[in-house]
C-alpha cells in the first residue's frame, strides 16, 4: 500500500470513528492526521506542533494536538509509548510489528524486528485473553554509552594511579 492509499484509508477510519462517537470532523483534525502519517518513526507533541506550525494553512494549539492525539489513539490509528519521562507516539496503521531498545543513560530509542521473538509472543497461550497487539521495550545501554562509560572509568582509574 503506498503512502497516499494509507492516508486515504486512515482518513476513512478516522471519519467513521468520529461519526460513530459524535465528534466533529474538523479540517484541523484531518491535517493533524495527515501530518502524523507523513512522519517516519516516533514523534512527540513538540515535534508535531513544530511540523504543524510550518504549515501555513493549519496552525493548531497544543490543546487541539493533545485532544486529537487522544481521539487517534482511541481510533487505534496512533500508539503512545512511554520512554522514560517522555511520551512518544507513532502511527499504528499498516506498520510492521517491531520492538524497542531504550538506552537508560541517553534515552535513545531504537526499533528492531526479530521474527523468532515475535512468533514466541504471538504463539503464547494467554489465559482468557485474546491478543490484538503488543509493545516490547528492552532497557539497557546503547553501544555509544557503553563506550563512553568504559572511557570514563579508564580515565578515572588513570587519574587515581597518578
Amino acid at each position: 500500500m503506498d503512502t497516499q492509499q494509507v492516508k486515504d484509508t486512515v482518513k476513512q477510519i478516522f471519519t467513521e470513528y468520529l461519526n460513530a462517537n459524535g465528534h466533529r470532523k474538523t479540517p484541523e483534525r484531518y491535517a493533524i492526521l495527515d501530518t502524523i502519517y507523513s512522519i517516519d518513526g516516533h514523534f512527540d507533541i513538540d515535534t508535531l506542533y513544530s511540523l504543524m506550525m510550518d504549515q501555513e494553512k493549519f496552525r493548531v494549539s497544543r490543546a487541539t494536538l493533545y485532544n486529537t492525539i487522544i481521539l487517534l489513539m482511541n481510533a487505534r490509528l496512533v500508539i503512545k509509548h512511554q520512554f522514560g519521562n517522555t511520551s512518544q507516539y507513532e502511527k499504528s496503521y499498516n506498520r510492521d510489528t517491531h520492538h524497542h531498545q531504550i538506552c537508560t543513560q541517553c534515552g535513545k530509542v531504537t526499533e528492531f524486528q526479530n521474527e523468532s521473538l515475535q512468533s514466541a509472543i504471538e504463539s503464547t497461550k494467554l489465559n482468557r485473553f485474546q491478543l490484538s497487539h503488543y509493545s516490547l521495550y528492552i532497557y539497557g545501554l546503547c553501544s555509544r554509552c557503553v563506550r563512553a562509560n568504559k572511557k570514563k572509568k579508564l580515565n578515572n582509574t588513570n587519574k587515581k594511579e597518578k
